[in-house]
């Protein structure tokens, strides 16, 4: 077994992708990473799905790949320039939301939303606003986040933020984790039942 991706990439991906070198964007997701988001999707028919950090729409597609056509997704960022390269190539999917708003606000203010799955890719849902964010989750639903591995474009510090979220996500009692040191490093919960 190798780590090569074999099956076909989404169709929009490519795409995104080249856009995206027009940009100074630089922390798209792993490919590793977006072909397990689009897995993972695959296990949710008919989900309400909730990207926190679209980028330019990188894992984006992925995430739409693997859902099916009854399901739904909410995708925020806070920065237009990056979200419009996502609009151009995304659009058109009736099941997708692009929001363009920042992360803190867009959880204050749906708070009583509940998702399948929950991609936190952005500081929001992920080292802010951690509870809240989970208090989103269905039970059964899929929390994921990624960049758990230290990365070349961490700024000082932050590896000691990555090793508290950790800390504080093993510590829960509402989520069953698997920490998996591949791709970027993933960290795979899901919201136990009551």
């Amino acid at each position: 077994m190798t780590q090569e991706i074999k099956q076909s990439y989404p169709e929009a991906y490519l795409a995104i992708d080249e856009a995206t070198k027009n940009t100074e964007f630089s922390m798209a997701s792993d490919v590793l990473t977006c072909s397990l988001l689009r897995t993972l999707a695959g296990a949710k028919p008919g989900g309400k799905f909730l990207e926190l950090g679209t980028g330019t729409g990188l894992s984006t597609s992925w995430i739409l790949d693997g859902m099916d056509n009854e399901a739904t997704l909410i995708s925020i960022d806070n920065d237009s320039n990056y979200l419009s390269v996502a609009r151009r190539f995304l659009a058109q999917d009736k099941r997708l939301a692009l929001e363009c708003i920042d992360g803190g606000e867009w959880a204050r203010q749906n708070k009583g939303l509940k998702f399948d799955y929950i991609f936190a890719d952005t500081w929001h849902g992920k080292y802010l606003m951690l509870d809240e964010v989970i208090n989103m989750l269905k039970p059964g639903a899929f929390y994921i986040i990624d960049d758990m591995l230290p990365q070349p474009n961490w700024p000082e510090g932050h590896q000691e933020k990555a090793i508290k979220l950790i800390e504080d996500l093993e510590k829960r009692n509402d989520l069953l984790i698997t920490k998996q040191c591949w791709a970027t490093g993933i960290v795979i919960a899901t919201k136990k039942g009551n």
